[in-house]
């Protein structure tokens, strides 16, 4: 058995399902794409399972349910309330929020800590045609229920793309620190349907910091070693305070430092959101073989990209967000 105080540090992301409700432009084309059959994905207790097998070599510092949107999958809340007793220290969950107002407050009391909530336009019209079909009111009362539950910190993520919505990173910036959210701008990256749009609507991180830098004072935070973001303090005109992160995936990777792993829906565990591929551990779950998975993670982890190159045909929706 490894010492406590030996396990490496692991972020993991569990996608619960591949549906959604919305067909955001940069993820999936308009008529959709194929989804797994109910019988594919992995069932709670594989999820669990597949947690606890890995704490043995692992300090799971962080856990985070994704999609798809997870909130439509049946039952969400209980896996919820059965990951919260595994001990992850920080257990959250990205949505689109457009069935989060009903259920920010059961998320909350079965254990959830915070949320990152999907937010690309503040424009009714813009949002539609975004996501093909959402509705923004839907997701900013997800995001007001969040708040009142005290699920905090809540991130809102913004993929700036070109020509569609780069005019408004200062309007979502001032309405995040209005309430109290942490606003994260992510550059489009070319992962599968995402490289049809990429060449027209990519946006550098540096081109959104200078757009704000004309209305907001950004100083930069001390980097958290392995995270995403590059985080900043944030002030604006009138004096009113919050924070901001970019996740620059194309033009400054932090590839070199992540110890992130994704487990999609149908049971693939991935190493790298660049790299088209992974192993399927259903069978290691099936078999309760815990050293094997755990050898599985650890070379997943070795196949970090070392160039800038994207090699990802599978869909976002379908590697889990």
């Amino acid at each position: 058995m490894t010492r406590e105080n030996e396990k490496q540090p692991l972020s993991l992301r569990i996608s619960v399902t591949d549906r959604c409700q919305f067909r955001c432009q940069y993820c999936m084309p308009d008529e959709g794409v194929d989804v797994c059959k109910h019988e594919d994905i992995l069932s709670f207790e594989e999820v669990v399972s597949f947690v606890s097998m890995l704490q043995r070599d692992f300090e799971i510092k962080k856990l985070r349910l994704t999609g798809g949107d997870p909130l439509v999958r049946k039952g969400v809340v209980e896996l919820v309330r059965m990951l919260s007793e595994l001990g992850i220290p920080d257990l959250a969950l990205t949505t689109n929020a457009q069935k989060l107002a009903g259920m920010a407050a059961d998320l909350r009391d079965a254990g959830l800590n915070r949320l990152n909530v999907s937010l690309d336009s503040l424009d009714p019209d813009a949002f539609a045609k975004i996501t093909r079909g959402g509705r923004l009111a839907d997701t900013l009362a997800g995001i007001d229920a969040a708040v009142q539950a005290g699920l905090q910190p809540i991130k809102l993520n913004m993929v700036v793309i070109r020509g569609v919505n780069d005019h408004e990173v200062a309007d979502l910036l001032s309405y995040a620190i209005i309430n109290g959210c942490e606003l994260r701008f992510l550059e489009l990256m070319p992962v599968g349907y995402g490289a049809s749009v990429f060449e027209d609507g990519f946006v550098p991180t540096d081109e959104v910091r200078d757009t704000l830098s004309a209305k907001f004072k950004l100083d930069p935070l001390p980097h958290e070693c392995g995270s995403s973001a590059r985080r900043y303090s944030v002030t604006g005109s009138e004096g009113q305070t919050g924070s901001a992160g970019f996740i620059s995936a194309c033009s400054d990777p932090f590839c070199s430092g992540c110890v992130r792993l994704r487990l999609t829906s149908e049971g693939r565990l991935i190493g790298c959101l660049a790299r088209d591929e992974g192993l399927q551990i259903r069978p290691l779950l099936s078999s309760g073989d815990v050293a094997m998975l755990n050898q599985a993670a650890h070379r997943a982890l070795l196949g970090k990209r070392q160039d800038e190159v994207f090699n990802q045909s599978s869909s976002m929706v379908g590697i889990g967000g």
